[in-house]
């Protein structure tokens, strides 16, 4: 079996869909595909489907939608499977298990990509770390679960996802920054501060972007427009570390010509405290 979530999602067995057109079966399948090898119990499946008032047949409901689930996979499994459907979407004591390993879901691979990248950058081998994290970005296709109705479990995991592929790019483009490839990177900047407009860790990377490209005055306008929008829309100055950026390219500080910087560190954590 192999389900994708980072996108629409999809679920193929030997090359055959089961990923059912009905809302409420496609969030059950979703939310046991996070969890692959673990009990999802019935009550956190009632949640997610109902929210805080299941109806009195909930339970009865619940059942059949897992047996529609499990037709639709034995179909696509065959008589000739060596298990058969009830054992790979299994009912255990207060719940139901989904019994695939974790690298069938492409979340799993992504994460595990991430965390190799991670542990490249932080030994400064920016040119594995920067391919580990393309290559687990490159496994979205869009939004997480973009095609899925999802209840209040799934938002929570639906947000974390969003925010942790954030971070990866974030990472990514700081690992690139570290190889010199600031020119490569202002046209992707230039789109992520677009739509993360309050994001100081994305402005920081445009700022030392097109001050490496021979772009001071550019730069210092990035800080001077973000400085503007969150006093006018939050009643904050930027972070210390930005400010002490924006001195320092005031000032041609030699440090932001250094690609690497301290190993450990994040274009946005450069001129930390």
């Amino acid at each position: 079996m192999k389900i994708q979530v980072l996108g629409p999602l999809s679920a193929e067995v030997n090359g055959g869909s089961i990923v059912p057109t009905a809302a409420k079966p496609r969030q059950i399948l979703s939310l046991m595909a996070l969890y692959p090898g673990r009990v999802i119990p019935v009550p956190m499946l009632m949640e997610e489907i109902w929210g805080s008032e299941p109806p009195q047949s909930a339970l009865t409901t619940l059942q059949t939608y897992i047996l529609q689930l499990r037709r639709r996979l034995g179909t696509a499994m065959g008589p000739s499977a060596p298990g058969s459907a009830k054992e790979v979407l299994a009912t255990r004591h207060g719940g139901y298990l989904l019994q695939i390993p974790d690298g069938s879901v492409d979340v799993h691979d992504y994460e595990r990509l991430m965390r190799e990248g991670q542990a490249a950058f932080e030994v400064g081998n920016n040119a594995v770390s920067a391919e580990r994290f393309r290559a687990a970005l490159d496994l979205w296709s869009g939004p997480a679960l973009v095609d899925v109705r999802v209840g209040p479990i799934l938002q929570i995991e639906v947000l974390r996802l969003e925010e942790s592929r954030l971070v990866t790019v974030e990472r990514r483009i700081d690992a690139d920054l570290r190889l010199g490839r600031h020119a490569e990177l202002l046209a992707e900047l230039t789109d992520l501060t677009a739509r993360h407009p309050q994001h100081e860790g994305l402005h920081s990377q445009v700022m030392v972007a097109l001050y490496r490209s021979g772009r001071q005055a550019a730069a210092l306008e990035v800080y001077r427009k973000l400085r503007v929008r969150l006093i006018d829309e939050l009643g904050v100055e930027p972070s210390p570390q930005l400010q002490r950026l924006h001195q320092a390219m005031l000032t041609v500080d030699p440090q932001l010509d250094v690609l690497a910087g301290p190993r450990r560190s994040s274009t946005f954590d450069l001129f930390a405290a």
